[in-house]
């Protein structure tokens, strides 16, 4: 009987998108192949604190307290409990937001050498701060919309004439390192743009502040390495209540958003848009799976958004219901992206280290 990969699926975390990371961790955990896959369940709580659980929850005070050991010859957790190593294969984490997605996390299991899917510690960070991949992006030569940035330290100097004289009416301010719309807001006046600015500046010390595009919101699905794909795009189609796909929208409003897989444009356009999707991924350096979203002109122009590089697994998460389409199951999406991350640490550990 061939041996099972024990897969440690990590969650929670000290960010504001704590709650949607345990969401998707429930799906991963779910739908994870238990004939070749032995999981075992990490949670993060709100405080930084790590606990062996036996269920995906928040209720950490029911697990056990878990350390990190940091000999990179003998990769391993620790049981606090009973001293005991516990050793994994590969680590799936499903932290979303700040210290899961931005190379924090990616960082130590690296340093550490405990393999792990998704990005690494380069192509976390930089698609995780929004006003950088907006840079590489443009650099890149890839289509972006316009846009601004701004200090904490430069407050002072941020004024909603010489903004509006760059980028129009409306516009949109954004904390530069968060996800799921937290602290997003759309300005279309002066009277919006103080508290937008505020708004921006209580989740983050750098802000975005970009033109507001006005077109159809799509996403689409990269998965891959070397030769990596992109699905057909999927698209977001919300409520007229709704200014733009903000937080309440996507989690907390059931009939907010209606999901079109695929969306539907025709297949010159599709073809464009797969094509600018792995060319964003690249240009990132992301690797293992990503979600790219982006927008749709009435006059057929694109324009990358953004990439998130640990995307959703909740139940209307749109990563796993976009390769859905391609025949690919959850449980096989998942195999798929294990596979992937346990591949590329082989590639890694074969770098040499020493010169002489």
């Amino acid at each position: 009987m061939t041996k099972k990969i024990t897969v440690a699926i990590l969650f929670g975390g000290r960010s504001v998108e704590h709650e949607i990371s345990i969401r998707s961790a429930v799906n991963v955990n779910r739908y994870i192949d238990s004939a070749a896959y032995e999981v075992i369940l990490i949670g993060i709580d709100k405080s930084g604190k790590w606990h062996l659980m036996s269920e995906v929850n928040s209720d950490f005070d029911n697990g056990i307290a878990l350390s990190i050991s940091l000999d990179a010859s003998n990769p391993a957790f620790v049981n606090q409990a009973t001293q005991e190593n516990v050793h994994v294969d590969v680590v799936f984490p499903v932290l979303h937001g700040t210290d899961g997605e931005d190379g924090s996390i990616q960082g130590l299991l690296k340093v550490v050498n405990i393999p792990f899917a998704g990005s690494g510690v380069l192509g976390s960070s930089v698609a995780m701060d929004k006003l950088i991949s907006k840079q590489l992006l443009f650099q890149a030569g890839i289509p972006v919309n316009k846009f601004v940035s701004f200090q904490k330290s430069e407050r002072a100097y941020i004024v909603f004439e010489d903004v509006k004289d760059k980028l129009g009416l409306p516009f949109m301010v954004k904390p530069v390192n968060l996800g799921s719309s937290v602290g997003i807001t759309k300005v279309n006046n002066k009277k919006d743009f103080d508290q937008a600015v505020s708004t921006g500046f209580k989740f983050d010390h750098t802000l975005l502040i970009e033109e507001f595009i006005s077109g159809r919101e799509l996403e689409c699905a990269v998965l891959g390495n070397e030769n990596a794909k992109a699905s057909l795009p999927g698209e977001i189609i919300i409520s007229d209540q709704y200014e733009f796909y903000s937080y309440e929208a996507k989690y907390e409003d059931e009939s907010a958003v209606k999901i079109q897989i695929p969306a539907e444009i025709d297949t010159e356009t599709a073809t464009k848009i797969k094509s600018l999707c792995v060319q964003s991924y690249q240009a990132l350096q992301c690797d293992d799976f990503a979600r790219v979203d982006l927008f749709l002109t009435d006059n057929e122009e694109i324009y990358i958004n953004e990439i998130n590089t640990i995307p959703g697994f909740t139940d209307i998460s749109m990563f796993p219901s976009l390769w859905a389409q391609h025949g690919i199951s959850y449980p096989d999406l998942i195999s798929q992206i294990i596979q992937l991350a346990l591949s590329r640490h082989q590639d890694t550990i074969s770098t040499e280290r020493s010169f002489k």
